[in-house]
Order: C-alpha cells, then sequence, then structure tokens
C-alpha cells in the first residue's frame, strides 16, 4: 500500500509530506486498517535496560515528537516508540523550509530545531495512548533553543520530572545539529556535569514513583576518537542504562556535489550508515560491557539492521527508512535480526 502512496507523497514538500504521513497512520490505525499497511513482523523478544520489548526495532524520535501518534506508530508492528525530541517550553523550531528529501541518496537533510508543543503537551498526549500488543515507549528530552548551555540542566530536569511517570524509558538528547551549542554537551566535563546531575534525579525519582525509569544518552556520529573515548569513559562511570549511536551528521563528505549538499542540518539516511555505524562500532569496544546499546542511521534493509548488531547494537531504531521503504521495512529488520540471533545464514 505504501507503493500507492509514496508518489504522492514524493510530489509534496517534504516536511507537509511528514505531517500527511502521520495523517494518513492515525486514520489507519483508528478505522483498524492498519494490518493492510505492512506484514507483522515475527516476535523477537529482548530484553534491555531492565525491559522487555516484544521486537528489537524502534521507530526514532523525531518523527512523533509530540507523541500524538504512539498508537498509531506501535500498530505497524514496532517493539517500541520514542517520541519527542520535547523541550519545556512550546517552541517553533527554525525558520521554513528546513526539510529536504534527497530521493536520488535515500537521504533527508533537517534542520527543524526541536519544534514542538512542550512537554506538558507530551504528556497528555503519551497519557491517553492505550499501547497495546507490548510495544514500549521512549521520551527524548532536549533544552529549549534560548537556554544557554550553563542553565541547561534545569531544561533537561523539568522534563525528565514530567515525563518520568509516563516513559517507559528516557532518552537525554545532547547530539542535535539543529539548536546552537547543544553538542558542546558531549564535551567531558559538561557531559559529567549534566548526566552525573540527571543521574541523581533519576534515582530520587524512581524513589518517589516506586519504579526506576531507565535513562539513556544519544550521541552524535561527528565525534573524534578522542570524544569516543571520553564519553565511553563518563558514561560508563556514571552508569547510564544504555547508549544510542547516533544521531543526524553534519558531515557532507558522501553526498558531496549534490545540489542540495550546501543545505545546513543534520543529514540522515543511507549516507549516514557508514558513518553511525563506526561510531556504534567504537564506543561498544570502549563502553562497559553491561550498557546495552541501540544503533541507528541509516537502516534502509534488514541487512542494515543486522549490521547494527555486528557492530555491536542489541537493538536498532528507524525513520527515515520509513520515508523511502515504508512501514514493510520494519518486518524485514526484525526477521534479519532474528535469523542473527538464531544463527541462519
Amino acid at each position: 500500500m505504501y507503493g500507492l502512496a509514496r508518489p504522492f507523497l514524493f510530489g509534496v514538500d517534504a516536511e507537509r509530506a511528514h505531517g500527511l504521513g502521520l495523517a494518513a497512520l492515525e486514520a489507519a490505525w483508528r478505522t483498524g486498517l492498519n494490518p493492510l499497511l505492512a506484514p507483522k513482523p515475527p516476535p523477537l523478544v529482548t530484553r534491555a535496560f531492565g525491559l522487555e520489548f516484544p521486537n528489537p526495532v524502534g521507530c526514532a524520535a523525531g518523527l512523533d515528537k509530540n507523541g500524538a501518534h504512539v498508537d498509531a506508530l506501535l500498530g505497524l508492528g514496532f517493539g517500541f516508540v520514542e517520541v519527542g525530541t520535547v523541550t519545556p517550553k512550546p517552541q517553533a523550531g527554525n525558520p521554513k523550509p528546513r526539510m529536504f528529501r534527497l530521493a536520488d541518496q535515500n537521504a533527508v537533510i533537517n534542520r527543524l530545531g526541536f519544534n514542538n508543543e512542550g512537554v506538558d503537551a507530551l504528556v497528555r498526549n503519551v497519557g491517553r495512548a492505550r499501547r497495546r500488543g507490548g510495544g514500549l515507549v521512549g521520551i527524548n528530552i532536549g533544552r529549549n533553543k534560548d537556554t544557554p548551555n550553563e542553565r541547561a540542566h534545569e531544561d533537561y530536569l523539568y522534563c525528565l520530572e514530567r515525563v518520568y511517570p509516563l516513559a517507559d524509558y528516557v532518552t537525554v538528547n545532547i547530539s542535535s545539529p539543529n539548536t546552537a551549542g547543544l553538542r558542546e554537551l558531549q564535551e567531558e566535563q559538561a557531559l559529567r556535569q549534566l548526566v552525573g546531575t540527571l543521574r541523581e534525579a533519576q534515582e530520587r525519582l524512581g524513589a518517589q514513583h516506586g519504579k526506576r525509569v531507565p535513562m539513556l544518552v544519544k550521541i552524535a556520529p561527528d565525534l573524534s576518537d578522542d570524544d569516543i573515548e571520553a564519553c565511553a569513559r563518563v558514561l560508563g562511570q556514571l552508569g547510564v542504562d544504555g547508549v544510542i549511536a547516533t544521531n543526524t551528521t553534519i558531515d557532507r563528505t558522501v553526498i558531496a556535489g549534490h545540489k542540495l549538499a550546501h543545505e545546513t542540518g543534520g543529514l540522515s539516511g543511507a549516507p549516514l550508515y557508514g558513518k553511525s555505524t563506526a561510531v556504534l562500532r567504537r564506543l561498544r569496544a570502549r563502553l562497559d560491557p553491561a550498557i546495552p546499546m541501540i544503533g541507528v542511521g541509516g537502516v534502509l534493509s534488514g541487512a542494515d539492521a543486522a549490521g547494527k548488531v555486528a557492530a555491536g547494537a542489541l537493538m536498532v531504531q528507524i525513520y527515515t527508512g520509513l520515508v523511502f521503504r515504508g512501514p514493510a521495512l520494519i518486518a524485514e529488520a526484525v526477521t534479519a535480526m532474528k535469523r542473527r540471533r538464531e544463527g541462519v545464514a
């Protein structure tokens, strides 16, 4: 069915197509037609971060920024859906146009800039979700554009406290290239201070709510080897529950010469796969083996998903792959990961 809709969606502006696609998914779920959109993936129970996932393929943050389509996305067969990035206050994001489709490269450039309706709206939306089928919901948190980095911890704490009762896990996003200065929070001292503060809050909130919600950190693909070494050291020492590798890239090497290569923002899709997987592999080699990793970036096939596992990921996420392949990619990825886990060639 996606094959019929794709030419229409690709005929309109990328950001408008994003909204139309979500509206169509929501309509299909509400009318019971979502089984027609994609085959049901095989079960592949995966345990990570103290949680049990029905399968290890998730929807990456950024697709459903306000948590308004949790049930529709879970209905496609995802084992988990990560919503956000959400900030304390609503914000419009960067000026339009800010999303560009590179169809010949199976890629997207976006500079959306954490556009969202604010954490209170997201909490209301997620609170209404029925979450049928056992799929889990992660919530990705960030800081507002006008919050300086020296006060960033206040924004992250504000969001963490509000989403904690609803989230199955929380992701700390310090790696988007579209909020000025955000990636500076990945530097060793800043990372230690921010994540240390949030880890203390996580333990406090766990005691307050009578449950421990895992906290993950999402990193960029543009880190140097020294940065990766420092990141692994800090996150291991602070005992985070998991790491997501990676966000989008500002590197244009793979698409050099493309007519849209000059557009600023994060590049996702096929051109990101090699870079993000290399960072995943290097971080996995340095990170505490007890800390699971989620691989994301350029997964457009089952083989890509299996490649993330070979590099050290326990689970994967997809987003841009849905744009180019449609919902059938979910079952394909789960099947490939199941074959790998069972040792089937």
